[in-house]
């Protein structure tokens, strides 16, 4: 069964974005989706992700058509079962980097992996502030609260985009041995070709669809 699997998508706002997206992506899988600023990358993983219904056609998660689901099943699913790395951090300014790692385990009920600190190099500054954090650290701490949830699907907008390409590149291997451990999903939005490259697939928007 498909953890994803979108049927003819389309979707417009005051002008056309794009037209009958058709994909299935399956255990362990990665896609990146790239094009030009405005093509509606982000638009179609709100779409993917449960945050936006499209003007037209389905998109499954997990084999259930998601927007034939209640508010409250949607919530669910984003709360225990896919993860959602955007570009703003989305951090709360004034709690430490602990606290807002933390939050993710009182919704799930998982404890704080220090392993995953470790890796993100983000273990030294857990008592400090988000005001206090450069933006590459925000940005891994970000991420970091976003894998304590232990997600199966992880949608990603522009995820290394406040970070250096080393640091860019060791996030990114982070990723993908999450979702092979986990056999997961990445479905990465991303303007770097070369991070583009790095996943199974790799589909360019346009207005007809994906290339």
């Amino acid at each position: 069964m498909p953890l994803i699997e979108t049927r003819d998508v389309s979707h417009s706002f005051d002008y056309p974005l794009f037209n009958d997206i058709n994909f299935s992506l399956g255990k362990s899988d990665s896609m990146s989706i790239t094009g030009v600023s405005g093509s509606g990358k982000s638009t179609l993983m709100h779409i993917c992700s449960t945050m936006l219904k499209p003007n037209s056609g389905s998109v499954q998660l997990f084999g259930e058509d998601i927007y034939s689901l209640s508010q409250k099943e949607l919530i669910k699913i984003r709360r225990e079962k896919i993860g959602i790395i955007f570009q703003a951090h989305y951090l709360f300014r004034g709690l430490s980097a602990y606290e807002n790692i933390e939050l993710a385990t009182i919704l799930t009920k998982n404890s704080i992996d220090q392993e995953l600190l470790e890796k993100f190099k983000i273990q030294k500054v857990m008592k400090q502030k988000i005001g206090e954090l450069s933006g590459g650290q925000q940005q891994r701490v970000s991420i970091a609260r976003v894998l304590t949830k232990k997600p199966k699907i992880i949608f990603a907008d522009e995820p290394t985009g406040n970070l250096d390409e080393k640091t860019a590149n060791e996030v990114m291997d982070i990723l993908f041995e999450y979702i092979k451990e986990v056999k997961g999903v990445l479905f990465l939005v991303t303007h770097e070709k070369s991070l583009a490259k790095r996943c199974k697939y790799s589909k360019n928007l346009s207005l007809k669809g994906l290339i």
